[in-house]
């Protein structure tokens, strides 16, 4: 194929969530040539560093990765890996129109929502927290304003109000791969033209702060049980446990409620009622611990 590609971002579609890096793969497996990945080196918001998964995948394809940094703008770092068109998946930070005219074909940025809906940077975790009942993959010609240009192709998925962050994250991720091969030829050639978004129905969401990880027991339990399945992995969903403090990693609501926090033991189950429904913790995570089941906590550490 004689269309070169730079490639933008780790892949990682949500904080705190891995990637199996699905895209980059498919496009080696295609049989482009990808002149580089441009990508940051670290979760900007965690804590918790952990080594890109893209690196190694590059780095056995013989791709070089280079690592964006504040001393060298991104034009120049670009500069030295021309390419007829670009791929961003996840790359966290805004490309600013001098990068972009760089592109002869532009750049193609995989955005895991249906746009114009759930621009912005926590698409996947504004979904399960909405409890919404579909979301989906665009291709879009990117733009230099957030996720605002046109769309070349989108596919949706039904959500069953079960999936963490993580497997919305490597379902979305895989289906984006697939259309990018599926598309991409077309998109080079021409023959695919992309169509501009409605604004008029763009919706927009916000960046997540650490402190949304307290859960609040005033809230009703099927709220909580979004949050804990979208703020899995970062920045997680913490309480109090009859004065212990755990990270709550799984849990589902059913009906009832009570006096918000009071703690609900059935055989077998550990629940917090809230003023509407309980709040079933299925495994957690206690200070110092390794994840257990709520049987397992209920074994080691008497609550009664």
């Amino acid at each position: 194929m004689a269309d070169s590609l730079l490639f933008f971002g780790n892949e990682r579609l949500a904080t705190g969530v891995t990637s199996q890096v699905f895209v980059l793969q498919a496009l080696i497996a295609a049989g482009y040539k990808i002149e580089a990945v441009i990508t940051s080196n670290e979760d900007s918001v965690s804590r918790q560093k952990r080594d890109l998964e893209i690196g190694p995948i590059a780095h056995a394809a013989g791709i070089p990765v280079v690592l964006t940094g504040k001393n060298i703008p991104l034009e120049e770092k670009v500069a030295k890996h021309p390419a007829d068109a670009a791929v961003l998946v996840a790359f966290g930070k805004i490309i600013p129109q001098k990068v972009i005219d760089m592109f002869p074909k532009g750049i193609i940025n995989i955005h895991p929502s249906l746009l114009p809906k759930h621009r912005g940077p926590t698409p996947l975790e504004s979904v399960i927290l909405q409890g919404d009942k579909e979301t989906g993959v665009s291709l879009m010609q990117l733009a230099a304003k957030m996720d605002a240009g046109p769309v070349y192709a989108q596919e949706t998925v039904l959500l069953n109000g079960n999936e963490t962050k993580q497997q919305l994250a490597d379902h979305l991720l895989g289906l984006g791969a697939n259309m990018l091969v599926q598309y991409l030829p077309d998109i080079l050639s021409g023959k695919l033209q992309p169509i501009p978004q409605n604004d008029a129905l763009a919706t927009y969401d916000k960046l997540i702060s650490k402190g949304a990880s307290q859960l609040d027991f005033t809230k009703p339990a099927e709220q909580l049980a979004r949050e804990v399945r979208a703020y899995s992995g970062w920045p997680k969903s913490r309480a109090t446990i009859a004065t212990r403090d755990v990270v709550v990693t799984r849990a589902h609501a059913v009906p009832g409620g009570g006096v918000p926090g009071t703690i609900s033991l059935e055989p077998g189950q550990l629940g917090v009622q809230t003023y509407d429904g309980v709040l079933i913790i299925d495994s957690l995570i206690p200070a110092g611990k390794k994840e257990m089941t709520a049987q397992a906590f209920l074994a080691g550490y008497p609550i009664v």
